[in-house]
């Protein structure tokens, strides 16, 4: 029988492309979000849900009122900030017979706070960038300057200065913000898929156009030392299942040559570029969503293919919006 699969977050990339995935490989997809307008709840035969957001207090009940009476086989989580409120729902879901896989709270707080996930990587000694507090900027690196949000992905609310007093002044526009120095180089996403076992698999490309903090140009590339640079950060913060890790790779050789910018505790945005690249990732996930053995051959890749994404006209329809 095929496997009802409640994936949320199907209006962003993630959670659209992953909705897609699994109906390919025979899954019956309910997907949910918290935007009616959200493009992934007009795919054709999916099952559409609204759900709130994560952080209104209304998200528990209704995530579990979802899964009594929809009675999904498990749920993938597509939403960075909605993961801590069903780890905390992780019992409940079980008892309902919905299957999770899910980090630790340690994990996901190391991967959704750019300050812990600096500090951790530093204890690690993985190269990151250097990065303070609003109150520790007399701290920052010289030179060019990121300020950027202290929780959440994307592109949202970053913004690059030349100064410490413009980055105080963008400090006090952005919400809870953290400032790091700039990294240049190529920038690169690695696409992972962490068996219970703790083995890793490593799938790297790079990120050749990006639009609103999404690579919609992707080409898979190899290179040793950045997919091990990856394997540390993994290790640093513990997580587990698909995941994804951003840096940059340096035009000039040296001993930090490899940066790490970023790690996300759920599917990247742009992992269809995996897939194309022979990578069996979304089926290699669903093994170990059912506690099944992950078979890391089937997550090789080949280098330099290249995914362009494109946006498409999914459905139109006539009326007053409800």
């Amino acid at each position: 029988m095929a496997k009802r699969i409640l994936v949320t977050g199907v209006g962003g990339a993630p959670g659209f492309d992953l909705a897609r995935s699994l109906q390919r490989l025979g899954c019956k997809v309910l997907a949910a979000d918290a935007d009616p307008h959200a493009a992934g709840l007009l795919l054709p035969e999916v099952t559409a849900h609204l759900l709130p957001p994560a952080a209104d207090a209304a998200y528990r009940a209704a995530m579990l009122r979802l899964c009594a009476k929809a009675r999904p086989d498990a749920v993938l989580s597509t939403v960075e900030r909605e993961l801590p409120r069903l780890i905390a729902l992780r019992r409940p879901l079980a008892d309902l017979g919905v299957t999770t896989w899910l980090p630790t709270r340690e994990a996901a707080t190391a991967c959704g706070d750019k300050a812990r996930f600096a500090a951790v990587l530093g204890d690690h000694q993985v190269p990151t960038p250097r990065t303070v507090l609003p109150d520790e900027l007399d701290r920052a690196s010289d030179g060019l300057l990121v300020v950027k949000p202290r929780y959440g992905q994307g592109a949202e609310g970053v913004h690059v200065c030349q100064t410490r007093e413009q980055a105080r002044v963008l400090c006090e526009l952005v919400p809870a913000p953290v400032v790091q120095e700039h990294v240049s180089g190529r920038e690169f996403t690695a696409d992972c898929l962490v068996d219970r076992a703790g083995r890793a698999s490593v799938i790297l490309r790079y990120r050749l156009l990006v639009k609103g903090g999404l690579a919609v140009v992707s080409r898979t590339f190899a290179d040793p030392e950045a997919a091990e640079c990856v394997r540390a950060t993994l290790t640093a913060t513990g997580v587990t299942g698909a995941c994804c890790v951003q840096g940059f790779v340096r035009d000039e050789e040296g001993p930090e040559r490899v940066v790490i910018t970023e790690a996300n505790a759920r599917v990247g945005g742009g992992f269809p570029a995996s897939v194309a690249a022979g990578a069996d990732y979304v089926g290699q996930y669903l093994r170990g969503l059912f506690h099944q053995d992950v078979d890391h051959d089937r997550l090789k890749y080949k280098p330099d293919v290249t995914l362009t994404k494109y946006v498409e006209t999914l459905a139109t329809s006539e009326g007053a919006a409800r």
